[in-house]
């Protein structure tokens, strides 16, 4: 696994394209844990996710198109961004042929890159409370409803393919009630930046 935030800025693996996407979510999803996500050069390594598909009840997607998720039915690699609960940000990469409608949820972030600015907008110093999760790191980042609609292989986003292999972890997703039995969530094994730990 790449290198701590207490120590030097981990390098960066090749840039990640939208044809990165174009494949079913469930390869997409743990293909992007240790994967490094930047907005404006700010952010961190992807610790830990979850697969969306509109064939399953706990997707934005499932009952159609909306004006709200209307990005989810387009081309691959996209942003997906909603308010949740009313109260925060999620940022979502789309994922599949057009039409499928299926999503990766970004839950957490190991920070790596501009923790000056993370701790700014948080309010927050212990590192492993900055991008902790889906609402954490997408204020840590400055994601808004702005970057909805945004291409992910374009500033101001940066993707980068990890450098180092990594333990995915998988259990189910985390704060829904349908398809509750899904093992579709993906994190980095024993890591501390997680939103919630797997079950051992």
């Amino acid at each position: 696994m790449a290198p701590t935030s207490n120590t030097s800025t981990p390098r960066l693996g090749k840039a990640l394209k939208r044809a990165f996407f174009a494949r079913s979510v469930r390869e997409v999803a743990p293909d992007l844990i240790g994967a490094t996500m930047l907005v404006n050069g700010i952010g961190g390594i992807i610790v830990e996710v979850e697969a969306y598909h509109h064939t399953e009840p706990a997707a934005h997607s499932y009952n159609g198109p909306t004006p709200r998720n209307q990005i989810m039915f387009g081309r691959p690699g996209y942003v997906y961004v909603y308010r949740s609960y009313g109260i925060h940000w999620c940022i979502n990469f789309v994922c599949e042929e057009e039409g499928s409608a299926a999503a990766v949820l970004i839950r957490a972030l190991e920070p790596t890159h501009g923790l000056a600015a993370m701790r700014r907008r948080r309010h927050a110093v212990d590192v492993h409370a900055l991008c902790s999760g889906p609402g954490k790191l997408t204020e840590a980042l400055g994601i808004t409803i702005a970057h909805n609609t945004l291409p992910l292989d374009r500033p101001p986003i940066a993707l980068h393919a990890r450098t180092a292999d990594v333990e995915v972890a998988t259990g189910i997703r985390i704060g829904i009630t349908k398809a509750v039995e899904l093992p579709w969530r993906y994190g980095v094994k024993g890591s501390k930046f997680l939103s919630k730990p797997f079950p051992k």
